[in-house]
């Protein structure tokens, strides 16, 4: 299910943080990749550290939903998913 963050102005570029900490225990992340599954925002740049993921979002065309997925992979050889759902509306 995708968690649901604040909304962003199509012609703003902001950054959206996924922390994994609860999911991972002891575990660390050693690659993190987003994508956009749905609408039309850009992903401008991404980074992560041992128990985070960020994305930097821009574009997005008024009234969509933009989905990004995070998929990172552990030192535990784990890959995990997790879905952004984030509302493009004017501020």
């Amino acid at each position: 299910m995708p968690l649901a963050v604040d909304p962003k102005d199509p012609d703003e570029v902001l950054d959206y943080v996924i922390d994994w900490t609860a999911r991972l225990g002891a575990d660390t992340i050693v690659t993190s990749v987003w994508a956009i599954e749905d609408g039309t925002s850009v992903i401008d740049s991404n980074t992560f550290n041992g128990t985070s993921a960020t994305v930097w979002l821009s574009g997005g065309a008024l009234g969509e939903k933009v989905l990004a997925r995070n998929r990172v992979v552990t030192t535990g050889g784990r890959t995990m998913d997790q879905t952004i759902s984030i509302k493009i509306k004017a501020k």
